[in-house]
């Protein structure tokens, strides 16, 4: 069963992730760019397409958290870490690159105690802190550990202000030991390759000549002459390929088998090639048979997300579904756990879901949750996972208030499936914190404006001023979120502002909905949308060919 955390994924891994209960880790951090990430939520035509948040500010000072979390750095066992990082602090005093690392080496120390012996974790990053993370990496899981640096390039052109387009991202590949899960993948040949390979053909199909011999002499069957042909006289042997006999002969057969009758099976068969007399016979290897490629460090056939891909959700650096599969396929089991501690839009644990295996997702942010939690239920409508973290009762519910007013409007707006909204700026929203976009008839497409509050103090005012919005906005409803119960007065203004007259029937143009009984079911937003939602959020698409692992057993 999946497992989303909202949270610090510092905390959740001390508090929620036991030593060694992880195969695989995938993890694509903030790369310290220093740039805000806007979300753009689907917007219907017609309507302002400023209804944006901002989804992570990439942007890392030093400070008492800092400071804090280089002192735990400091007083922990691995003193390696600890020399590590003041020397880093050294050359890079208190800078905002500095602040950054030390979040990043507090972090793979914990990710390395949760990673099973034969586990592995995949770090994707960007040139703009790669240098210093590759020693962090060699620091915490050992430089004898590191297994590749793998290149995706991410774009097909880039201009660059006096300097080379900068095209790639980087992934480096660690180990926990040197005994690892390791699964051959292969990726497509390209049209190049078996241009020039694959240059004959017969009836069976297009075809490559592979040698049927292999360096060295040896004294058994291998060395003897076959046909005529003695390999030993150019210092070879033959080296007949397993692969094309297992598709002709049984494995007893083989077994029993010399390495003439291997040859001959293979000659019955017609897969061999016999060229002009005194020349060496070669297999015939035909393109049907071809897996493909073994993956290679630098990835090119897999594209970047483009505008229009039927997979994109609209989050800032959303990684393509086949990159996180290829990483997943090669490096993890069926019913194996994969994490991935920054899970943004949740790629990977999507990834995990479709190939069966058991995965955790930690996301700082309510959005992230609630965006995963509607992809995952939109890509397998049978699935069964647990979220951990979020309000679950009223209680939860003021705590993440008193923590956090952003999270918790962001939280707040997912109870009623509203997008969360901001301008510009936080706190320029003009009075809106949400919206939904519904269609209850042919004129087009209507709004309704989402109002949070999460003071424990609300007052009559405030639903005049949601009035005054709906009225400004020209939307057709407004909804008042609230923690704390309403007044009399406030219930009295909400019914003032009457009724929105759809073609469906009549709905409160004001609605006054607490947290208590949203959370508890007994309160709901009224009003009709024949679209079913259709304009609000993007939807993942259905994996009609997996859905059916929607619960892992």
């Amino acid at each position: 069963m999946g497992k989303l955390f909202f949270g610090d994924n510092l905390y959740v891994l001390r508090d929620e992730i036991k030593n060694e209960s992880v195969d695989l880790i995938y993890l694509d951090p903030p790369f310290n760019s220093k740039r805000d990430y806007n979300l753009l939520f689907k917007t219907p035509k017609g309507h302002d397409s400023d209804a944006q948040i901002t989804a992570f500010e990439d942007t890392w000072h030093w400070g008492e958290q800092a400071e804090r979390e280089f002192a735990e750095i400091l007083h922990q066992s691995n003193t390696d870490v600890s020399e590590m990082i003041q020397s880093f602090r050294s050359f890079l005093k208190e800078s905002d690159m500095m602040a950054y690392l030390v979040m990043m080496a507090n972090r793979l120390l914990e990710l390395h105690r949760v990673l099973k012996p034969k586990g592995s974790l995949y770090l994707h990053c960007d040139p703009t802190a790669s240098h210093y993370l590759k020693i962090v990496l060699d620091t915490v899981f050992g430089a004898e550990n590191y297994l590749n640096e793998i290149i995706w390039k991410r774009s097909g052109s880039h201009g660059g202000a006096k300097r080379w387009g900068p095209l790639h991202d980087t992934i480096f590949f660690y180990s926990k030991n040197s005994n690892i899960t390791w699964n051959k993948v292969f990726e497509k040949y390209d049209e190049s390759y078996l241009d020039n390979f694959y240059r004959f053909s017969d009836e069976r199909g297009r075809y490559r000549l592979v040698t049927l011999t292999g360096a060295g002499t040896r004294t058994g069957d291998s060395g003897k002459p076959w046909r005529g042909v003695d390999p030993t006289t150019a210092g070879r042997h033959w080296a007949v390929p397993l692969g094309a006999l297992q598709t002709i002969a049984d494995k007893k057969t083989i077994q029993k088998s010399s390495t003439q009758r291997k040859l001959d099976l293979l000659d019955s068969a017609g897969l061999i090639y016999w060229p002009l007399k005194g020349s060496v016979p070669q297999q015939k290897r035909y393109m049907d048979e071809a897996e493909g490629v073994s993956i290679q460090d630098v990835i090119t056939d897999i594209l970047p997300i483009s505008s229009q891909a039927a997979e994109r959700l609209g989050y800032p650096t959303q990684k393509p579904l086949a990159l996180l599969e290829r990483i997943i396929e090669a490096s993890s089991n069926k019913g194996d756990v994969v994490l991935d501690p920054f899970c943004g839009c949740g790629t990977a644990v999507h990834a995990a879901q479709a190939l069966g295996r058991e995965w955790i997702g930690i996301d700082i942010t309510h959005l992230a949750i609630s965006l995963i939690e509607k992809r995952m239920r939109d890509a397998f409508p049978k699935i069964v996972f647990e979220v951990h973290g979020t309000p679950m009762d009223f209680e939860g519910a003021r705590n993440l208030a008193e923590r956090d007013k952003y999270q918790f409007q962001w939280w707040a707006c997912s109870l009623v499936n509203a997008q969360p909204y901001h301008g510009k700026k936080k706190g320029s929203d003009g009075g809106i914190d949400g919206l939904i976009f519904f269609q209850d008839d042919n004129s087009g497409v209507k709004k309704i404006i989402v109002s949070v509050k999460g003071s424990e103090h609300v007052s009559v005012t405030m639903v005049k001023d949601l009035i005054a919005t709906v009225e400004r906005e020209k939307a057709a409803v407004g909804l008042f979120v609230t923690l704390a119960e309403p007044t009399r007065p406030m219930t009295t203004e909400a019914v003032s502002a009457r009724f929105y007259h759809s073609p469906n029937g009549d709905v409160p143009k004001i609605q006054i909905l607490t947290i208590s009984d949203l959370l508890s079911g007994k309160a709901k937003p009224q009003y009709f949308d024949v679209s079913a939602g259709l304009h609000n959020f993007k939807k993942a698409k259905i994996e009609e060919k997996r859905a059916d692992q929607g619960q892992l057993l």
